[in-house]
């Protein structure tokens, strides 16, 4: 008997399921999902990037511990809150002088004491800019004295009304819903839906949440990953962070500027779930080629966003005023908007070269289908249904009534001699800079209204350079690797013949008698200066931030 048990049981199979299966296959999926991001992660950056930023990582951490040694600490230390407090003396008046508002009054105050108080704080600062002499890179997009005025008389008539309420501001709902629709039609895509936003940030977050959201619903994706130019904004940074997203960011050509196809096409994977494209993009001008671009994304069937946040109302217009074809090979337009297969969202800031108040942009959609992604909906919230567009809840319908009027008051024609005049601006310097500045070469070939420039001289620092354009009036954007660059506006048109001269003197001067003590030399020398530099200037950021609401 006991054999013949014995044979029965050799018989009997062992649970597939057993404990240590369970086990096992758990172990396997786990190592199997690792090895295939990493695989996704290398194929992306490749093996040369991947090798550098283990590089820099570790040259990171070997440098924090030395740093952590007392005396180095110490030293380190002394200097950043010498950086520290310098940044809050450019930010916050000081002297026995400022009068400091740190409490309600007891009683209300009068108009003209408001308005005088204002007039106070606006001098209590010494060294500001003044940006109605021209002398500043974008910042203010100023359409003119007679269309603030009517941006002025709009935002009075609405200043209290809230589109969260479209029973109770029925106009302001409807100016919204032109906005969007006049823009739509400006891009090549009047069939299309978009919202309003607060601005260009909002427009690239609230475009990457869709796209996730999208992916979610109809593909199953639940570990989202983007691929992005690295001279895209950094508000995608800034949506990938918040919305948990992975991004692939990928290098451009040294030359074109443009980001590079072959990589973009390395980095998609099955968890893709967008692209991005500028036109143009903020650090050097340039645009990527939106129709390579598109091609990918209607191949892997993703989403492809074209930021045109800076190109805005200047980009739609290029054709137009007969420069889209460049001049000598240069500044050529590439096609951007909806016309282009594969683009599915568009960014545009109205508050930008639409002469809007500050606080205003479109994002704009191929269709209907896919903006519905974009809505925040809870119906089952004990205060009601709740629902909005866009991150905000109540928004100043104030603003929305702004920007319709100022398009209004400029309308087509206005745009149009707008483009015309501040893209001719930027060649002009641009051609200065290539043809008479030959310590000097432009970024790639911008098209539109920026134009960035560094250094191709031994002895010139372009830093160096922009620090000394800073002590003639300037007000201009440093860039990492190191260049600098200028936004032409309306303001910058009559300022053309001083800005080339002006920089043709900061470029000798930053060849003969370099200071070495410069803002920009200072700030973005700090972040070339060494592994750990980022982070350095990164808490010297913080303290820009924190220092803006020391009263």
């Amino acid at each position: 008997m006991s054999t013949i048990r014995t044979r029965n049981q050799a018989l009997v199979k062992p649970p597939l399921l057993s404990f240590d299966n369970a086990k096992t296959l758990l172990f396997i999926y786990v190592v199997l999902t690792r090895v295939i991001k990493i695989q996704r992660h290398l194929r992306a950056r490749g093996t040369v990037a991947s090798v550098r930023e283990l590089y820099t990582w570790v040259a990171q951490h070997i440098i924090s511990l030395f740093m952590r040694i007392p005396s180095m600490a110490a030293k380190v230390e002394t200097e950043m809150n010498k950086a520290k407090l310098d940044i809050e003396n450019q930010l916050v008046p000081k002297g026995a002088d400022v009068v400091r508002h740190l409490s309600l009054p007891a009683k209300g105050k009068s108009l003209e004491w408001i308005l005088s108080q204002m007039e106070v704080m606006d001098g209590e600062l010494p060294g500001h800019f003044n940006w109605r002499n021209g002398k500043i890179s974008g910042a203010v997009y100023h359409g003119g004295d007679e269309s603030e005025n009517v941006i002025v008389q709009a935002y009075q008539r609405y200043c209290v009304s809230n589109p969260l309420h479209p029973s109770i501001f029925p106009a302001v709902r409807k100016m919204e819903a032109e906005i969007v629709a006049m823009c739509l039609k400006l891009y090549n895509n009047p069939d299309g839906a978009g919202t309003m936003t607060s601005g260009g940030t909002e427009s690239i977050i609230m475009a990457v949440k869709t796209y996730r959201d999208w992916a979610r619903a109809v593909k199953g994706i639940t570990e989202p990953e983007m691929v992005i130019p690295s001279t895209a904004h950094a508000a995608f940074d800034k949506g990938a962070a918040y919305l948990k997203i992975k991004i692939h960011t990928i290098p451009v050509d040294p030359v074109t500027r443009r980001v590079d196809i072959k990589r973009v096409k390395r980095a998609i994977n099955a968890n893709t779930i967008m692209l991005v494209g500028s036109a143009i993009n903020f650090p050097d001008g340039n645009q990527d080629d939106i129709t390579a671009l598109g091609k990918l994304a209607s191949y892997y069937k993703i989403g492809l966003h074209v930021d045109c946040c800076l190109g805005s109302f200047i980009m739609p217009y290029l054709a137009r005023a007969g420069l889209a074809d460049g001049e000598d090979g240069k500044y050529k337009l590439l096609p951007f908007d909806f016309r282009v297969p594969g683009v599915t969202s568009i960014s545009c800031d109205t508050h930008k070269y639409g002469f809007s108040p500050k606080g205003t942009s479109v994002i704009m959609y191929r269709d209907a289908a896919l903006r519905k992604h974009q809505y925040y909906v809870n119906p089952h919230w004990s205060g009601g249904v709740y629902a909005s567009p866009s991150l905000s809840g109540s928004r100043p319908g104030a603003l929305i009534a702004g920007t319709w009027a100022v398009m209004h008051y400029i309308g087509d024609e206005g745009y149009l001699e707008s483009c015309r005049s501040i893209v001719s601006t930027t060649r002009t310097i641009a051609n200065a800079i290539s043809e008479s500045i030959p310590e000097l070469y432009v970024l790639g070939s911008p098209p539109a209204s920026v134009v960035a420039f560094a250094s191709k001289h031994p002895k010139v620092n372009i830093l160096e350079v922009g620090d000394a354009m800073a002590q003639r009036g300037w007000h201009l954007n440093a860039l990492s690797p190191p260049a600098v660059h200028i936004a032409c506006t309306r303001l910058t048109v009559s300022m053309v013949d001083t800005f080339i001269a002006d920089l043709k003197d900061a470029v000798n001067q930053a060849k003969t008698t370099p200071s070495g003590k410069g803002t920009m030399v200072a700030l973005y020398g700090l972040g070339q200066s060494s592994a750990v530099g980022p982070s350095m200037v990164g808490q010297l950021a913080e303290t820009f931030l924190d220092s803006l609401y020391k009263a």
